[in-house]
């Protein structure tokens, strides 16, 4: 582990939640585009072909919502 990672550790939960909150921030003002692995198009492009193939297959938003509210 490293000693940044280390430090991090020593911080309270709502202080690393903050330091979260400023890296996502930081990522989301970054005009920098985020370009994706051949690998993770290819899976993409797999999921949107199966899902053209057998669109009853899949669930709604609805019920993916659901469900994640029924977790917590």
């Amino acid at each position: 582990m490293t000693q940044m990672m280390q430090d991090i550790l020593k911080l309270s939960v709502p202080e690393r939640i903050l330091m979260v909150e400023a890296i996502w921030d930081s990522i989301a003002e970054n005009d920098e585009k985020l370009e994706l692995t051949n690998e993770v198009k290819e899976l993409l492009d797999n999921r949107i072909e199966a899902h053209k193939n057998n669109p009853s297959e899949g669930s709604s938003w609805t019920d993916v919502k659901a469900r994640i509210k029924n977790q917590f």
